[in-house]
């Protein structure tokens, strides 16, 4: 782990209450997650795919059952509007199926702003969806043979990794980079409980395979490791002539998919762990209007991290790549822009950071949307006095901001969110 990971991982934690329990008594308050207040598994999920559930179990929903698993997934993935070219390849045993999975047989996972889907040729669909009060739903199901109906199961065996420490004891995602051995298992591993733009490149990618990136290599893609007496060598592990992939629906794994879903873990994680803390907090207190004043600072507190990531105050720069390669990824990402004078918070950069204006798409995803009103008024008002005032001090969001780019995020927020407090 480099030293500017440590160094993240140890604010990250502290801000979150991953360090110990007695931090922030996460333990107690947040890792039973199946009880009151939280009920977790008692509680019906609103989530898009939940929506969706009773039509694909009964048929209604019609799917393409006549070409196999890829024509099955091709249609599946479009009724949820999910893009094929979002299609991320990850060949580590780092998941639910992992006898499935090898370096020629690697876990296709596709993504939009709130559904996760992941498919191994001749395995099960796994599928996670990001609901508003209950953070990540997980669910899997077989690919139909025939005419033969479609059984929905909630998961239960993904609490053990995606509800434990490395997520805040809350149901979240994981982006796991390890350096797997010849066969897919890990011999070595990174970012731990990490996730978000902040983590640095040189730490991600492990256990991945990664496309359209050109001579770019400081990254842990297209590796594997044999580690002989205490010494890991780093072995080269490129896509071409290990993966047949007419078994995928792309030949590619994006790299900007992979950055991209790398940004959106990281604020559905921190959303997630806001909501389940609050509710805990309310609970304990006996109501919003009864928090403690230790609670209040602690909720303060959260709030102040959740806009410096929604400002990507941390995110690392771009590493230097080829300007001539298109991702194949950028063209489906962008038909979803809500644009303003034509301007979008999806608009990309891809030269120095991401995007073009510093502040996330995915604070008019649903999980935002869904937030306490009472957290995302506080969101709100110290959205508004840094995007407004500046507040130039050593820990502001606003530090790398320009007037100018501030005032088109101020415009672009007024105009699609539709709860803004009134001369906001």
């Amino acid at each position: 782990m480099s030293a500017m990971t440590r160094a993240l991982a140890m604010g990250w934690l502290i801000g979150w209450g991953l360090v110990t329990a007695p931090v922030l008594g996460a333990e107690a308050l947040y890792r039973q997650f199946r009880e009151p207040p939280h009920d977790y598994f008692g509680r019906k999920p609103t989530d898009r795919f939940t929506r969706l559930k009773d039509d694909l179990e009964s048929g209604r929903l019609r799917l393409d059952r006549t070409g196999g698993e890829k024509a099955f997934l091709r249609s599946l993935l479009e009724v949820l509007e999910i893009p094929a070219t979002s299609q991320m390849l990850v060949f580590s045993t780092t998941s639910l199926q992992l006898s499935r999975i090898t370096p020629s047989n690697p876990r296709a996972l596709y993504f939009n702003d709130d559904l996760y889907l992941g498919y191994i040729p001749g395995g099960r669909l796994e599928l996670a969806a990001l609901d508003p009060d209950l953070g990540v739903v997980f669910y899997i199901f077989d690919i139909p043979r025939g005419e033969e109906p479609i059984q929905v199961e909630r998961a239960t065996r993904c609490m053990n990794c995606h509800a434990g420490e490395e997520t805040g004891y809350v149901p979240g995602l994981l982006v796991k980079s390890v350096v797997p051995g010849p066969s897919g298992g890990s011999l070595e591993s990174f970012r731990q409980g990490l996730s978000g733009h902040g983590i640095p490149w040189e730490d991600r990618f492990g256990g991945w395979y990664m496309t359209g990136h050109g001579n770019w290599t400081q990254h842990w893609a297209n590796t594997i490791g044999r580690s002989v007496e205490g010494v890991l060598t780093r072995i080269p592990n490129p896509m071409e002539g290990r993966v047949d992939v007419s078994r995928y629906l792309e030949p590619t794994s994006d790299w900007l998919a992979q950055a991209i879903h790398e940004h959106q873990v990281g604020f559905a994680n921190r959303v997630a762990g806001l909501t389940y803390r609050a509710r805990a907090w309310v609970h304990e207190d006996g109501g919003w209007d009864r928090l403690s004043a230790e609670h209040l600072r602690e909720l303060d507190g959260q709030v102040e991290d959740l806009v410096r990531y929604l400002l990507f105050t941390d995110e690392v720069p771009l590493p230097k790549l080829d300007a001539k390669a298109k991702p194949a990824f950028e063209a489906d990402f962008l038909k979803n822009r809500r644009q303003v004078g034509g301007r979008s918070l999806r608009d990309l950069e891809l030269k120095t950071r991401l995007f073009t204006h510093r502040c996330s798409f995915m604070i008019e995803s649903p999980i935002f949307g869904g937030l306490p009103a009472e957290v995302k008024s506080r969101i709100y008002r110290r959205l508004g006095e840094v995007l407004r005032d500046g507040m130039l001090d050593a820990r502001s969001p606003a530090a790398a901001l320009p007037d100018a780019e501030r005032g088109v995020i101020r415009t672009l927020l007024r105009a699609t969110l539709k709860d803004l407090p009134a001369g906001w």
